[in-house]
């Protein structure tokens, strides 16, 4: 057999479809204190080119089977020191291949309550439970029960003496793991998940009120096919009261299992008592344990389903371009606490703050549009960014109002987009916020912070919890320590593809750079402050607590602009400067035709790996590198579509074709901005006309689409769109 390494090696290559030399290597360089994204971006030879993805999965498995192995260890070191553990047990524990698959076999052994089954024990009955089930066992089971008879133990007749017995055998038959594990997996296979009201959905229906769990109020659906979305609605709605939820198992099936399983030796005369202590086992013992392990097994994979949509939305709004070289207004609408309004230059400095009061209760319509006029005029302010919250709508109106007379008695032509607002009141709020603008108020920076993410969406949403972002499903609902560990791992891997300029970047953003911690990012911005623009990577060395490990990891994914050296600019890390300074030599190019962008074909001499010992994917890398220096992989994406003009549902006709943006994912469809202030729903039939098996297969946060109307619900502030071909 293997040794745990070896297993632990073998079972994640299986997992994942991968060779074992390649989990080896990238096993070893996690342990040396590797990042995945440095290991994705820099050490591609040595894994063969694994990507992000599958490097974040081969890291999660590999911690799961480890916990498993030290779990097995302890429970193999318990069952040892009670002096019980078999070679075949031993066996079985170190094989299995799953947490719930460990515990079954350890329940029989694992300290517990004092259960029916050791009060049996203790009043003598292991004898009367071995002889019932006995294949050789002869004569009237109540007389062989009778001779356990006893009054001190409180046994006093026969029919007692056979009850306590089957109280013996129902506990041996609770604990078998194989038993255990055929009914989970039956219970999985054909069981339903079945729900009704709870005591508050019974109060509501008895006032007449309406809840949004009713769809689930005498609802059943097979457990091997009931969606993720569904169970986390399912879920909420029981934790709510509203609901009540239930697992109806194949009692069928499985008392005939057991009647097979746990009674086929036992003699005719026998065998009833078998079968009734069987019974008991499975109401009694097994089907409320079963009943929450497939529930939690199922949430355990809704929750896993959520969380990577939930991953893939912030992603793609993380990764959504940045409206470079523009001065933007942010406008952080509100009724009666007035709309806070900051200008932001093209870098993000905030140039001026006000405050006005044209929505209800003030109406200052007028008077706001004087407050415009000026700032417009004073700054040259190009687009006006509107957070979603709150009065949005109310203030988009006065916004398109605006625009047109502005563009009248001017000439400039201005545009507005509205943009998600999520965590910005969180951030205005925080300590990150006071520090970095301790003379604004919370509203300023709330709208600064409005302005600058759709200037630089990145930069400004590492300041934010990703939690608090919002761009998915029942995320409240989930597992808060796993959800935060997956969503910081999205943010890690955007902020190093992007790559981050070191004499601007904040410590929030630099926090989530490879190798280097909130520490090390609060030194690098005050030696910064102290010594002024970092002029070379190498400076980075002269950093409090940046030793060489951290160098080795940050280095390639901090960029330094019109610095001493121009690589620096690039994702070429350090280590390769020698081979890309070969590689230009070679095609005969200078650091010159870096700087002014005139570096071409170098990809093209594939040859070259070779004859200068580069790797293959590491020259592929520096060649790309070198012909499009500093390429952000953000311009990829479309740039948000910018609106000078405002629509209300009213102006909706069924069939009209529109432009939109998917602001959310969710498993059931996406919901797309079409700029009318609420969201309209492609659910997942109408978004192709082939069949799709998730909404992430079509389109990303972010995306520009076409759609079509399908309906309008006013009354409900419902509407209904199409992406099919008509």
């Amino acid at each position: 057999m293997p040794d745990v390494n070896g297993r632990i090696t073998q079972r994640i290559a299986q997992d994942l479809g991968i060779k074992e030399w390649q989990v080896t290597a990238v096993v070893e360089l996690i342990d040396g204190g590797s990042t995945i994204p440095f290991i994705a971006r820099y050490r591609k030879e040595a894994t063969g080119a694994l990507d992000d993805e599958t490097l974040r999965a081969l890291d999660e498995r590999l911690k799961y089977l480890r916990n498993l192995e030290e779990r097995k260890q302890t429970v193999l070191a318990s069952i040892d020191e009670q002096g019980k553990l078999t070679s075949e047990l031993e066996e079985k524990i170190i094989r299995a291949e799953t947490a719930a698959a460990v515990e079954d076999l350890y329940r029989p052994y694992k300290p517990k309550r004092k259960t029916r089954a050791d009060v049996a024990r203790e009043k003598g009955m292991q004898g009367l439970a071995d002889w019932l089930l006995s294949p050789s066992s002869e004569g009237d089971p109540l007389a062989e029960a009778a001779r356990y008879i006893n009054d001190e133990k409180e046994v006093p007749d026969a029919e007692t003496a056979i009850s306590l017995a089957e109280d013996i055998i129902a506990g041996d038959i609770s604990d078998n793991a194989d038993y255990r594990a055929w009914i989970r997996r039956r219970t999985m296979q054909r069981g339903m998940i079945e729900s009704g009201m709870g005591s508050e959905g019974k109060k509501a229906s008895e006032n007449g009120e309406r809840t949004v769990y009713e769809n689930y109020y005498e609802y059943s659906e097979a457990a091997s096919k009931i969606p993720g979305h569904r169970i986390l609605a399912i879920n909420r709605g029981e934790k709510e009261k509203v609901l009540s939820v239930s697992v109806d198992a194949p009692a069928d099936d499985i008392l005939d299992y057991l009647e097979r399983h746990a009674a086929r030796r036992t003699t005719a005369t026998c065998r009833p008592y078998v079968l009734d202590a069987a019974e008991d086992a499975y109401k009694r013992l097994i089907a409320p344990s079963i009943a929450t392990d497939v529930r939690g097994e199922l949430t355990d994979k809704a929750e896993e389903g959520a969380m990577k949509i939930f991953a893939s939305n912030l992603e793609q709004l993380l990764m959504q371009p940045p409206l470079q070289g523009k001065t933007v207004l942010g406008w952080d609408p509100a009724f009666r606490t007035g709309c806070k309004l900051a200008v932001c230059d093209p870098t993000g400095k905030i140039l001026e703050t006000a405050v006005i009061f044209p929505t209800a209760p003030q109406n200052r319509v007028d008077d706001a549009k004087r407050v415009l006029t000026g700032l417009c005029d004073r700054h040259g302010i190009e687009i006006i960014s509107v957070g979603n919250g709150t009065a949005s709508r109310e203030s988009e109106k006065i916004i398109a109002d605006f625009i047109r007379e502005y563009a009248k008695h001017s000439g400039r032509k201005l545009q507005y987009v509205i943009v998600n607002e999520a965590g910005a009141s969180v951030y205005s709020a925080s300590r990150l916020a006071t520090e970095e603008y301790p003379d604004l108020d919370v509203g300023e920076r709330s709208s600064a912070s409005i302005a600058r993410r759709l200037q630089d969406p990145l930069s400004e949403l590492v300041k934010i919890d990703p939690k608090a972002i919002g761009v998915g499903q029942y995320q409240h609902d989930m597992n808060q320590k796993r959800l935060g560990e997956v969503l910081g791992a999205v943010v890690e891997d955007c902020v190093n593809r992007v790559g981050v300029d070191v004499n601007t970047a904040s410590p929030s953003l630099l926090g989530y750079v490879s190798g280097i911690s909130k520490t090390i990012a609060a030194n690098i911005v005050a030696y910064r402050n102290e010594h002024g623009r970092f002029m070379s990577r190498k400076d980075l060395l002269s950093v409090p607590k940046l030793g060489p490990k951290a160098f080795e990891q940050c280095a390639g994914f901090l960029r330094i602009t019109d610095g001493n050296e121009v690589l620096d600019a690039t994702s070429v890390h350090p280590e390769s400067y020698g081979a890309a300074r070969a590689i230009l030599k070679e095609c005969g190019f200078t650091d010159a035709d870096v700087r002014a962008g005139k570096v071409s074909g170098i990809s093209r001499r594939t040859e070259l790996a070779d004859r200068l010992g580069i790797g293959k994917y590491t020259f592929a890398d520096i060649a790309a590198e070198l012909e499009k220096p500093g390429r952000d992989p953000r311009s990829e994406a479309e740039a948000p579509v910018l609106r000078s003009d405002v629509m209300e549902m009213s102006d909706l006709t069924e069939g009209m074709e529109l432009k939109g943006t998917v602001r959310n994912i969710v498993d059931f469809g996406a919901f797309v901005d079409i700029g009318v202030h609420q969201d309209g729903l492609v659910h997942i039939s109408e978004m192709s006309d082939r069949y799709v098996k998730h909404p992430l297969d079509i389109v990303r946060v972010g995306d520009i689409v076409d759609v079509r109307v399908l309906s309008v619900d006013e009354k409900r502030g419902k509407i209904a769109l199409s992406m099919k071909k008509k």
